[in-house]
């Protein structure tokens, strides 16, 4: 099997030029006899959206009201879609955005990198279509695209929004430039300024009056990145850089004022690790040497990370699925699956944790071409149930409004 890191190049973007000659010679003829099925939105029929009944009403207490889920869709293939689940139903619907949007011709684009709900509007970050997608969250109907090159992450404090770009084109160079976060008024929705920081930066967190941001370097393999950028918000420039490992990518902050760093490797004798900072003195406090990381989101005292760490060497992925205490920077259990459902996940993909039922979400990408699945556990790892979604599901944010029924 293609390894995540290879096979997703738009997330880690660490191909050499031999891998991506083969996935191109595969994909491109197929995608060449593809658009000549899809070559125009308006002269066809819309995909309606699919309602699945997965679980009973109202098992959530209310807070929750429900979570959409942005699939990524392989890089190339203009296949990001949104689904959306609700508490008060109990049905998940596949791909609502294309049926509550039939004037936007292309849908939600290429590669669906973020997703993110704030200030009434939910806003999705499609990496490969170069622009930010806005929607309101009550009804997911369109408001506004901002236009950045090769966005990533996004993250918000007061009126602005900030966003992550890589600044140039999707490609492995050795010569690639560095990169940007975007500065945009939540408001006007427009780009207001940028500043300069490593090469290829990833995910951001916001402490006080300081933004970090996680520079990768992944283009520049094998001179990857080994840097956090850390900008001043009040002058909007880059004050410093923090050295941690290399191909930096997620950013977690927990209640103590710790950014967890999760960095890649390089895939062959560097492994994935883990590291944090303290965001008081900005240095670097601990490295987890044996809790590789993927993704990883935290709940309370609880860091849930997940790992599908391919090896060039081996021709295989490790996976595991952690909890540490953010605390006292424990590890809890290797494994907060607990019934075996793990042997049905064939590429863990994305995690989520609801805030108010503390129920844990993992998405499972399988072949990156398909529909993939996800599974909801309860607190303690036991399945309570599993769904169909889009192609290569990954990013999940819950919110506290339900979303109106289709007009």
């Amino acid at each position: 099997m293609l390894p995540d890191a290879g096979y997703k190049c738009q997330n880690h973007h660490l191909l050499d030029i031999m891998t991506i000659g083969k996935i191109l010679r595969t994909t491109l003829p197929l995608l060449a006899l593809l658009s000549q099925f899809t070559a125009c939105r308006k002269e066809e029929a819309i995909v309606p959206s699919t309602p699945t009944t997965v679980t009973d009403p109202a098992d959530s207490d209310g807070e929750i009201c429900g979570f959409f889920l942005l699939n990524e869709g392989n890089m190339g293939s203009n296949k990001a879609t949104l689904d959306y689940f609700d508490y008060a139903t109990g049905v998940y619907t596949k791909n609502i955005y294309a049926e509550r949007n039939p004037g936007v011709v292309k849908e939600l684009g290429d590669v669906g990198n973020d997703l993110q709900i704030y200030g009434g509007k939910l806003y999705a970050v499609i990496n490969c279509s170069h622009f930010v997608e806005v929607m309101d969250v009550r009804t997911a109907r369109h408001l506004s695209q901002i236009s950045i090159p090769n966005c990533r992450y996004i993250t918000f404090k007061g009126r602005y929004a900030y966003v992550s770009s890589y600044a140039g084109p999707v490609q492995i160079d050795p010569n690639a430039r560095l990169g940007y976060v975007a500065k945009i008024d939540t408001v006007s929705l427009e780009v207001v300024a940028t500043c300069t920081v490593g090469y290829q930066p990833e995910e951001m967190v916001i402490v006080g009056e300081k933004l970090y941001v996680a520079n990768s370097g992944g283009y520049r393999v094998p001179n990857y990145d080994r840097t956090v950028s850390v900008i001043d918000l009040a002058t909007f420039q880059e004050v410093k850089k923090i050295d941690v490992a290399i191909n930096l990518h997620r950013l977690e902050l927990d209640q103590y004022g710790q950014i967890w760093v999760s960095s890649r490797g390089d895939y062959y004798d560097t492994p994935s690790r883990t590291y944090v900072i303290d965001s008081r003195t900005d240095e670097v406090t601990d490295e987890f040497k044996l809790l590789p990381n993927s993704e990883m989101t935290v709940c309370g005292d609880s860091l849930y990370v997940y790992s599908t760490e391919w090896n060039y060497n081996t021709q295989s992925n490790a996976i595991s699925y952690a909890i540490v205490n953010v605390r006292t920077k424990r590890i809890v259990t290797r494994n907060f699956i607990t019934d075996g459902t793990e042997q049905r996940i064939s590429i863990p993909y994305g995690v989520a944790v609801n805030p108010s039922t503390r129920e844990i979400f993992v998405t499972d990408a399988r072949d990156y071409v398909t529909p993939g699945r996800l599974y909801c556990f309860t607190p303690d790892g036991r399945k309570r149930w599993e769904v169909e979604t889009g192609d290569i599901p990954a990013h999940i944010a819950f919110t506290r409004q339900p979303l109106a029924p289709l007009q």
